[in-house]
């Protein structure tokens, strides 16, 4: 048999290891300024674009799509070349994968810290952003399906399959979930409202999770583990079994995320039964990473590599497990909205992804520099403080979470809450905040100690950009399934029927919950006398968007005993009809605030955020004077108009008058709530000594009324108020 030679692409797959390492110290340290603004919430005062709720989603989108998103392309781009024996289709498609991923990273970067943001979780880019991204993601699959299609090896290896799911997959997500109507550049709204885009959202999320951050780290799990062993993987039926019941169940899981919601009744039962369902599959894919080490456990004591990869598979063994489990309404009522969903989250980000990806980069590394890794106790150092920093972080979160839950729900004899103020449960926890920020410290430490020994292992090699090879041409064979042939074995060599088959699965569950919810409306009752925004409360809600107010407050009163009488009478469906995007959140550092008009003066919310501690002494909310004072404080209203219109395509009742109005409307509106903060003494005090300052300094004076806050305030004012003004 003839042998072809041929050259693999290392360059690529080294570009993509060293982004993975800068931006994997860049995402951490992110998140680890954040853990400390728990304890120091003034730790950037004054600074918006370093504000807590404007880098909360630069952390998730760095660690994510940057962090994780590389590694998961330097792996896929080293594994496919030797599963297929031939080099990627197209050197240019890979670079420009490469170079395109990163402009959207420095994308991210600079428009999420400026409130450049559409709230919805790990999908807050704006939508030239989320364009550039489906542009790139077709690229890897267009430049991934050429190379399976010019292949020397003629059946597709397990780890191939999930790549393909994956590539699938992302793609109707994110198209699906980014659907929206732009206003301006940097300005869209969701083209779902409510209950619709609460769903279409945690379909994306939940599933961005599943294939994102787990689908391609399986196929990662089943190329790496069995090379870093010296193993075949255990079971070739389980990884069958696996990978079909994996993504055609996970699919449907994403209404766990809603439960005890507005979200009508049938898709929450329907997300559950399907949550419970995906522990089999998940944990066979976890028995199979594991079982492919039986006979090397010797390898895995001294092999840093291997102990990285196994702490892995066992993280995502614990996260699935406590998925479906947090699915149970019964559970998931103790842990919705707590820290325990912080605790679970980064188990699985911390050790499943973290782990597999150090794991990955000091397996290829000196592969890639023909050398060994320059320090082993190093490694092992970074091993073990990783370790350590996850439990460490993950079990106070824990006790944090189950500490919020008990006293959120705890009643007196007389039927009064025990801890009535929320603020109680704010300081109860705050040592386990401590622990969370030592913890992620030990984890930083130790991926700084992998920035050291990779630096020095690359210097010590030499690099080796293309890489020679060898392997015989893949010979035609019939299309047809012989006798002999089982018919995945038949599939495993016709890339486009697995594909098709693929992508029948992963839509079947997200057509079947989404369509009835967008196309039947007596899934989302209406209620008569709720009514559009008006247009300074749409702007007040656009600037609640911007500072990320949804990362610490929920707007989601759940209709438990607990919460009606904290916050009010529960949230119903009809009540968010107009609200593009929907903010319900999924975190509740501070209180809910969907009954929170009214329920103070607008002094009050004007002293709140000009410093939050000097209404509620003990609060961890941070300050926001530039929605007050400076240049900054002055309202926008240049795009109202356009605002409003783009509403009305969205199917937002607002007349032609209204629009015409609007202008006037947000004056008479903002004048009424200046005249309601003069009734504090030292507010109208501080407001004439402003006034003079500007006077005296030759500078333009913004009047109250046309501030940031004052629209704010109108927003704050509005939630949660219509439901008093008719029934349902």
């Amino acid at each position: 048999m003839e042998m072809q030679q041929f050259h693999y692409d290392n360059k690529i797959v080294t570009k993509f290891i060293y982004a993975t390492i800068i931006f994997g110290v860049v995402g951490m340290a992110v998140g680890l300024l954040l853990a400390f603004m728990f304890l120091f919430p003034n730790l950037t005062d004054g600074i918006s674009w370093l504000s807590f709720g404007r880098l909360r989603p630069l952390h998730t989108n760095a660690v994510i799509f940057a962090f994780v998103g590389n590694a998961m392309f330097a792996g896929v781009y080293y594994s496919l070349q030797r599963l297929l024996k031939t080099r990627m289709a197209s050197d240019l498609l890979s670079n420009i994968n490469f170079w395109g991923w990163q402009l959207i990273i420095a994308a991210a970067a600079i428009s999420l810290p400026l409130g450049y943001t559409t709230s919805k979780e790990y999908a807050e880019l704006e939508w030239p952003i989320d364009i550039a991204i489906a542009l790139i993601w077709v690229v890897f699959g267009v430049n991934m399906i050429w190379t399976i299609l010019k292949r020397r090896q003629r059946h597709l290896y397990v780890a191939v399959w999930f790549y393909i799911a994956t590539f699938i997959t992302v793609a109707v997500l994110h198209i699906f979930n980014s659907l929206e109507l732009p206003v301006s550049a940097m300005k869209s709204y969701s083209v779902y409202a409510g209950v619709q885009d609460a769903l279409v959202q945690w379909w994306y999320g939940h599933n961005a999770v599943a294939f994102f951050l787990t689908t391609p780290f399986l196929g990662l799990m089943y190329y790496f583990v069995p090379k870093a062993a010296n193993r075949p993987v255990y079971s070739y039926r389980l990884s069958i079994v696996h990978f079909w019941s994996l993504i055609f169940i996970y699919i449907w899981a994403g209404p766990h995320h809603l439960l005890y919601t507005a979200l009508p009744e049938w898709a929450q039962n329907l997300g559950v039964a399907f949550s419970v369902m995906l522990l089999m599959p998940s944990w066979g894919g976890m028995i199979n990473g594991l079982l492919t080490l039986r006979g090397a456990w010797d390898k895995v004591r001294t092999d840093p590599v291997l102990k990285f990869m196994v702490v892995a598979i066992t993280g995502y063994g614990m996260a699935t497990f406590e998925g479906p489990t947090l699915s149970l309404k019964n559970v998931n009522a103790i842990a919705h909205f707590t820290d325990w969903i912080i605790a679970h989250v980064h188990v699985g980000a911390l050790a499943w992804n973290g782990f597999m990806a150090f794991g990955i980069i000091y397996y290829l590394i000196p592969r890639l520099f023909k050398t060994k890794l320059h320090s082993l106790p190093l490694a092992n150092m970074h091993f073990w403080l990783g370790t350590l920093g996850i439990i460490i972080y993950a079990l106070p979160m824990y006790v944090a979470g189950f500490t919020q839950a008990s006293m959120w729900k705890q009643f007196n004899p007389d039927g009064t809450l025990v801890y009535g103020n929320f603020l109680e449960t704010v300081t109860e926890i705050i040592p386990m905040y401590w622990m969370r920020a030592i913890g992620g410290t030990l984890y930083i430490v130790g991926m700084l100690i992998l920035v050291y020994n990779i630096i020095v292992t690359i210097k010590n090699g030499s690099k080796v950009e293309d890489e020679l090879a060898e392997a015989p041409a893949l010979e035609r064979v019939t299309k047809k399934r012989t006798a002999s042939e089982g018919w995945h074995t038949w599939l495993e060599r016709r890339p486009i029927q697995l594909t098709l088959l693929a992508t029948v699965a992963i839509l079947i569950g997200g057509i079947i919950q989404i369509v009835p919810t967008i196309m039947v409306k007596s899934n989302i009752p209406t209620i008569a006398s709720v009514e559009p925004y008006t247009p300074l409360e749409l702007e007040g809600r656009d600037i609640y968007i911007r500072e990320g107010c949804v990362g610490c407050h929920s707007q989601m009163i759940r209709p438990f005993r607990s919460e009606v009488e904290r916050y009010g009478e529960y949230s119903k469906a009809g009540e968010f009809v107009y609200d593009h995007p929907f903010l319900w959140g999924s975190k509740r550092t501070g209180p809910d605030v969907h009954r929170i008009g009214g329920k103070y003066s607008d002094n009050w919310h004007f002293n709140h955020m000009y410093d939050p501690q000097s209404t509620s002494s003990g609060s961890i909310m941070p300050r926001y004077p530039w929605l007050i004072t400076g240049s900054s404080s002055t309202l926008d209203k240049s795009d109202t108009e356009a605002k409003m219109r783009a509403m009305v395509s969205l199917g937002v009742p607002y007349s032609d008058e209204d629009i015409a109005n609007a202008q006037q409307s947000m004056l008479d509106q903002g004048a009424q709530i200046e005249e309601n903060l003069h009734s504090d003494p030292d507010f109208a005090e501080t407001y004439a000594a402003d006034k003079k300052y500007a006077a005296d300094n030759g500078e333009e004076f913004v009047e109250m009324k046309n501030r940031e806050i004052v629209a704010l305030i109108a927003y704050l004012q509005r939630l949660g108020t219509d439901i008093s003004k008719g029934t349902e």
